[in-house]
């Protein structure tokens, strides 16, 4: 990971303040709230704002959302590699703006054709964001306080969706086109505000200057004459990127398998839906940071991979359990399912951030974040898929068979990066963000 001249400066949150003491950390956090609140918003009502308002079907619509999201996956890595060189500040500023025209946009549709073509623009615009937003924090943060950072930002994200898909209720229950494009400009408002306190993020002082940044990266490159490594040629990031991937597919668990679960395959009332959602959001919101201490370097990151893969094994031997036994049984087993699931999920997150800043060569922070990036977004798009076919199709065997996966996946990773160390370049190679 890489360090910037507040070297020694620990993302800290007062006991009387809301938010982090740290000026920079505190408006990286304003950014990711003011941004997830416009996300809760738009992603709570845009399925029925396309098929209610524009006259799309259902099919039509989730098509429509899967192609969009296989050209999510393969926009993170030019977006990273863009990033590494004209700077993640200065391409964000663009990228933003282009965000609240792509939402906006879609209150223009009125066909299946520009539906997709749109979707395709903003779902790409997105992905490579979030790539390019991580690079950013990489080359912005101290190396020291980097995953509790993360770890803070990963829970005002949470509060900033639960916040947004409260505020989309009123939406939902007026069920009006103008409710629903309302929501879309609030969403392109939250871009728009994201962009303005970027515009004043003092990352471009995070090196000695400009002239000081390049000299520190000559003499990187003086030190290491292959120069930076290449994220798509580097078979161990590669390797890591797709077994963490894996662990991704718990999103998928949650938000596709669970819902079918709890309605089809056990007693349980369907309330249980939210009740788990609630349950998972809020523990995330209060013990991520938490659950990102001690997570210091590749090996402690492998390793809460590793407890955190179990977890999610475990908490799918709960779900198949809910199957059986009166209502209350399978509700209670879904509320402890849900606990570990979410212990799980904590924990590999904070291990996957630390692997995918420290197994990086920092003067290509962009390129690696979008390769990660992309794995995720990968796991995002095949994980319905994947979950359908296991546990909502074959029931608790299904979900044996996924738990299984995930308790695999946790000692390969570990395998994976035994005897590597943080990228071997000069962490002062890196250019202002």
């Amino acid at each position: 990971m890489t360090s910037s001249p507040r070297t020694g400066a620990r993302p800290r949150a007062s006991g009387r303040r809301l938010l982090p003491a740290d000026p920079l950390l505190r408006r990286l956090v304003l950014m990711g709230l003011v941004n997830s609140v416009g996300d809760g918003l738009f992603v709570t009502v845009n399925v029925l704002f396309f098929t209610r308002s524009i006259g799309l079907t259902p099919t039509s619509v989730a098509l429509g959302l899967t192609v969009a999201g296989v050209c999510g996956v393969f926009a993170g890595v030019p977006m990273g590699r863009l990033a590494d060189r004209v700077g993640s500040k200065r391409l964000l500023l663009v990228v933003g703006p282009l965000e609240a025209a792509a939402v906006l946009g879609y209150a223009f549709v009125h066909s299946f054709a520009a539906f997709v073509v749109l979707a395709c623009a903003a779902t790409a615009l997105s992905r490579g964001a979030t790539a390019v937003r991580s690079a950013l924090i990489a080359r912005a943060l101290p190396a020291e306080g980097q995953v509790r950072a993360r770890a803070l930002l990963r829970s005002v994200m949470n509060a900033g969706l639960v916040v947004g898909s409260g505020g989309a209720a009123i939406a939902l229950q007026a069920d009006s086109y103008t409710g629903y494009v309302t929501m879309m400009v609030l969403d392109a408002v939250s871009f728009l505000g994201v962009t303005v306190l970027l515009a004043g993020l003092p990352v471009s002082g995070t090196a000695t200057g400009a002239a000081g940044a390049a000299g520190a990266a000559a003499g990187a490159a003086a030190d290491d004459p292959r120069g930076p490594r290449t994220a798509l040629r580097d078979r161990r990031y590669l390797l890591v990127t797709a077994l963490h991937a894996v662990l991704e597919l718990q999103l998928a668990v949650l938000t596709v398998g669970l819902p079918l679960w709890i309605v089809l395959g056990t007693g349980a009332p369907a309330a249980m839906v939210a009740a788990v959602n609630v349950v998972n959001c809020l523990l995330v919101v209060v013990f991520q940071v938490r659950a990102s201490r001690g997570v210091t370097d590749v090996a402690s990151a492998a390793r809460a991979c590793a407890r955190g893969a179990l977890l999610l094994a475990g908490g799918c031997l709960v779900y198949a359990a809910a199957q059986y036994g009166p209502a209350w049984a399978a509700a209670g087993a879904l509320l402890v399912g849900a606990l570990v699931h979410t212990l799980g999920e904590l924990l590999t997150s904070a291990g996957g951030w630390t692997l995918s800043l420290d197994l990086a060569d920092p003067r290509s922070h962009g390129e690696y974040q979008g390769v990660f990036m992309s794995g995720q977004a990968a796991a995002h798009v095949i994980g319905p898929l994947v979950v359908t076919l296991t546990a909502v199709d074959h029931g608790a065997v299904g979900w044996v068979v996924l738990a299984g996966v995930f308790a695999l996946t946790g000692p390969a990773l570990t395998a994976a990066v035994r005897g590597a160390g943080p990228g071997a370049v000069p962490a002062a190679a890196v250019r202002p963000g």
